[in-house]
């Protein structure tokens, strides 16, 4: 009877440990840093405009290892669609600012 009462335990602290950052591996949460090879901050790299299938624009960062998309969103958090590319592509140099070779 006490080892079924011990399995939920177990199981709830499986997924609060999966809410931590890294598992304890003492990374900082501060999501603008890259963590990959080159270790930069993201403010280091180059953005572009990935277009999503309903028209509307996104921020891409492509560093040859990690991507980074967010929303791009006007002053009223409202999406921007501003139709600077046909939907599904993307302009910009959103590779640019790495070092790694990224062939795609």
């Amino acid at each position: 009877m006490t080892k079924l009462k011990l399995v939920p335990l177990a199981v709830a602290g499986l997924f609060l440990t999966a809410c931590s950052d890294g598992f304890g591996d003492g990374l900082p949460a501060d999501k603008t840093v890259d963590r990959g090879s080159d270790k930069k901050d993201l403010s280091q790299l180059q953005a572009g405009i990935w277009v999503d299938p309903n028209g509307c624009d996104h921020w891409i960062i492509d560093d040859g290892v990690e991507g980074y998309l967010s929303a791009r969103l006007d002053r009223y958090g409202k999406p921007v669609c501003s139709g600077v590319a046909p939907p599904t592509q993307t302009v910009g140099d959103f590779k640019g600012g790495s070092k790694i070779n990224d062939p795609n």
